[in-house]
């Protein structure tokens, strides 16, 4: 009796847990013309402001650090330039999400080596040295890059990847779900380890790969840049996976899929180009 009545003890801790994580489906862009037209599925135990604060905080510790060792915007030039670049795909985020007009945008080349960069919730961005230098980027590589970032944040594919962990992590810690202490834990740290350290899954690399060309397209870049970008990464990676792609797992039909969907925005990038 008393191991019938301790099951269903943790049977309803167990049914309690999960209405904590309960995810909810929901939109987060526009399908846009490649197509996108996913259901998300989000925590509600991550407040989307909570998490568009969290990233705020983080990267303004990134910048001041980065700011403190010179190595923030130390070429004027090469700042203004992606700077301009960005503005132009920001100006064409209400096609996915309006409400993404309003986000305080903000973009800063950081100094290193390293092939990369980033975007995260809210829409703080990096663009690092060793990518613009290194592949001796485009204006149009540059914007396939930046879009590509962008779409990640649109489509709050780290709220997502944050739900799917608590998620996962529901039968390692049931008690504390119930109680509500220690589920969702640090945010800032968890936030880290997405937006730094895991992987995107494959969906999330094609979804940002498409909404990005066509973010690029629609600011009069050419979608056909993603491309070119990617051979120029694997060249320098010596046929291997890019620097960048390290932490981005890229498909054999990746190549493919970036060819198709530029092609499908190639009306939008003739009506813009020249802007």
């Amino acid at each position: 009796m008393k191991r019938i009545a301790h099951k269903a003890k943790w049977m309803m801790v167990a049914a309690g847990a999960s209405l904590l994580v309960a995810c909810t489906a929901m939109d987060t862009t526009g399908s846009g013309v490649v197509g996108i037209e996913r259901k998300q599925y989000m925590s509600s135990l991550i407040s989307e402001a909570e998490l568009y604060q969290t990233a705020t905080s983080q990267y303004n510790t990134m910048v001041s650090q980065a700011r403190a060792q010179s190595a923030l915007d130390v070429n004027a030039t090469q700042t203004k330039r992606v700077r301009a670049i960005a503005q132009r795909l920001i100006q064409q985020v209400g096609v996915f999400r309006p409400d993404a007009q309003n986000w305080n945008w903000e973009i800063h080349v950081f100094k290193s080596n390293e092939v990369n960069a980033w975007c995260m919730p809210g829409g703080k961005m990096a663009v690092y040295t060793g990518l613009i230098d290194k592949t001796k980027a485009t204006d149009d590589e540059l914007a396939a890059v930046i879009g590509h970032e962008m779409a990640h944040a649109l489509r709050e594919h780290s709220r997502e990847q944050m739900s799917q962990q608590m998620a996962t992590n529901l039968g390692l810690s049931v008690l504390s779900a119930v109680t509500g202490s220690a589920l969702v834990g640090d945010l800032g740290s968890t936030l880290t380890d997405v937006m730094f350290s895991l992987p995107n899954s494959r969906t999330h690399e094609m979804e940002a790969d498409r909404l990005g060309v066509e973010l690029a397209a629609r600011a009069g870049y050419d979608p056909r840049a993603a491309i070119t970008l990617w051979q120029k990464m694997a060249q320098l990676s010596n046929g291997g996976t890019p620097e960048f792609l390290s932490t981005h797992p890229s498909p054999a039909s990746r190549i493919n899929d970036l060819q198709l969907a530029a092609q499908r925005v190639m009306p939008l990038y003739e009506q813009n180009k020249g802007r």
